[in-house]
């Protein structure tokens, strides 16, 4: 399957939330939002982004990384996918992985909404 078709489906996941936040990119297989908070460094706070490399597609969401417990109830097939603490890798589209990844999503969306980051 195409890296391009899995990118779109990994970028309607995280698209809603562009209403939101700040869309800081929106090419071609590079999508990414930051929310309005600025940080200590003068930057604003990431959300996420999905992210075509040249393997695999990235999908990057931060709020996992800010608040771990989001993690703790996640199936061991997305467990599988992550690199790192708040990155997830996918070659082929999968909807059950997609769906629970939709839910994460949102739940990091309102942890951050919780935090006042949103």
């Amino acid at each position: 399957m195409e890296l391009s078709h899995v990118f779109q489906e990994l970028k309607k996941i995280m698209q809603p939330y562009a209403v939101e936040l700040d869309c800081t990119s929106d090419d071609p297989g590079n999508f990414s939002l930051d929310t309005k908070q600025i940080m200590k460094n003068k930057k604003p706070l990431f959300f996420g982004a999905v992210q075509t490399k040249k393997n695999y597609v990235s999908y990057h969401l931060m709020p996992v990384y800010v608040n771990p417990s989001l993690l703790d109830n996640i199936s061991h097939d997305l467990k599988k996918r992550m690199q790192g603490k708040s990155c997830f890798n996918f070659k082929a589209t999968d909807d059950e992985l997609f769906k629970e990844l939709s839910a994460l999503t949102q739940a990091g969306y309102e942890s951050y909404k919780q935090a006042g980051y949103v």
